[in-house]
């Protein structure tokens, strides 16, 4: 799948919104990708998974992990995919945490799969329980990179859609932004 394909899926689907929108990190960005649009049809969670799982098989994950609740669906399906078992993290008092009797063993090969990243902050708390558990993090896939492969995790990424998408701190608003009231469709 090429990152035209992808792109394509997300408009027609409406899951790839214009406006002004204040991301989960804070920033603000005239362009939303919201996965949970494109992700509830599972003909299209079929095709973005087999695409991502294509991408990192030869990595030799045995477990996929995924930050609740944007990677779910993804993480499950790319899981699915493999062949190897799903689990995720969740929030536990603002924030994310191994729960449900999940146990990740030491050397444990993990990837980590995620909806959409822009600074990477979900897929990082990610990464530090996995190696809190002394599992071994093999990659990280993600359906949107919103940061064009600027940001750095320190293991191997893969995207589907991997583009620059301008964000902006909340007082560095461009004239033309300021002026269209904000909205916050993600999760909190």
């Amino acid at each position: 799948m090429t990152t035209e394909e992808a792109l394509a899926l997300f408009r027609s689907t409406g899951a790839l919104l214009e406006g002004h929108f204040v991301l989960r990190s804070g920033l603000h960005s005239r362009q939303f990708f919201q996965c949970a649009l494109a992700l509830q049809q599972m003909p299209l969670v079929e095709k973005f998974g087999a695409a991502l799982a294509a991408r990192v098989r030869n990595l030799g994950a045995v477990t996929v992990v995924a930050p609740a609740m944007g990677g779910l669906v993804i993480g499950q399906e790319v899981a699915r995919q493999l062949g190897v078992r799903f689990i995720f993290v969740e929030k536990e008092e603002g924030k994310l945490v191994l729960r449900r009797g999940f146990v990740i063993a030491p050397g444990e090969r993990c990837l980590v799969v995620e909806d959409v990243v822009t600074k990477g902050g979900r897929v990082l708390e990610t990464m530090e329980i996995i190696r809190q558990h002394q599992g071994q993090i093999v990659g990280v896939a993600m359906v949107v990179d919103r940061s064009d492969g600027t940001v750095n995790l320190g293991v191997p990424t893969f995207s589907l859609i991997r583009l620059q998408v301008e964000t902006f701190p909340a007082d560095q608003l461009p004239p033309d932004l300021a002026q269209v009231p904000a909205i916050k469709p993600g999760s909190k």
